[in-house]
């Protein structure tokens, strides 16, 4: 392709690809880039890996990932690869590029102290996703979908919940409803490559104006 702007390796581990296009939406909105490539690459080449991870408890013993279901057991790996390419809206409306989707804010936190890898903090999910809404410029209230991490864990997928329903329900209208969904029912947890595998969804769903069914 003959690139010449930044070229960075993100890993911060089931992040990656998000973190990733969040980094290429900054360097757009500044300047520095007039278009990027962002996204992430998970194979599974070495089975030492699976194997630590099923001793941990952390995958599906019956090879299901169940997010948000009482039956809930762990995750299923999954390979795969996905790329999306960004450009500022101006700059796509005029070089009459098909548009899949607006990305109107990004943002980046980190966990701080919690009980472990598999409890993610409530209190930092609900920053930063204020956060996200406060530079989008949108109140919470008004959001009708969210594509959720939903790993299909039962103490990972509650408190992610819990963190969602605590922001997305600050003075929404009586009656109106947020709907939630997890690609990883369908594909599984493509690790490093699971945020853009979610983020090409939602952009699938904004142009056939669908919701897919979690399974």
């Amino acid at each position: 392709f003959n690139f010449r702007g930044p070229s960075v390796a993100v890993d911060t581990a089931c992040s990656s690809s998000l973190v990733a296009t969040h980094l290429a939406c900054q360097s757009l909105w500044s300047g520095e880039s007039s278009l990027a490539l962002a996204g992430g690459v998970n194979v599974i080449i070495d089975p030492k890996p699976s194997v630590a991870l099923a001793k941990g408890g952390f995958l599906s013993p019956d090879g299901r990932c169940r997010a948000f279901d009482s039956r809930a057991n762990g995750y299923v790996r999954a390979e795969g690869v996905g790329i999306v390419v960004l450009k500022l809206m101006r700059k796509a409306v005029e070089d009459g590029d098909p548009i899949y989707a607006l990305i109107r804010s990004t943002a980046v936190n980190q966990d701080g102290h919690s009980n472990g890898i598999t409890a993610p903090n409530q209190q930092s999910q609900e920053l930063l996703l204020r956060e996200a809404y406060r530079l989008a410029g949108i109140p919470p209230g008004q959001v009708q979908y969210v594509e959720t991490h939903g790993t299909g864990t039962s103490l990972g997928d509650p408190i992610e919940v819990k963190a969602l329903g605590t922001v997305l329900g600050i003075d929404r209208p009586a009656g109106t409803r947020c709907a939630l969904g997890s690609v990883k029912t369908n594909v599984g947890h493509a690790e490093t490559a699971a945020g853009v595998v979610s983020l090409i969804k939602v952009a699938l769903m904004m142009k056939h104006r669908a919701i897919p069914a979690s399974l």
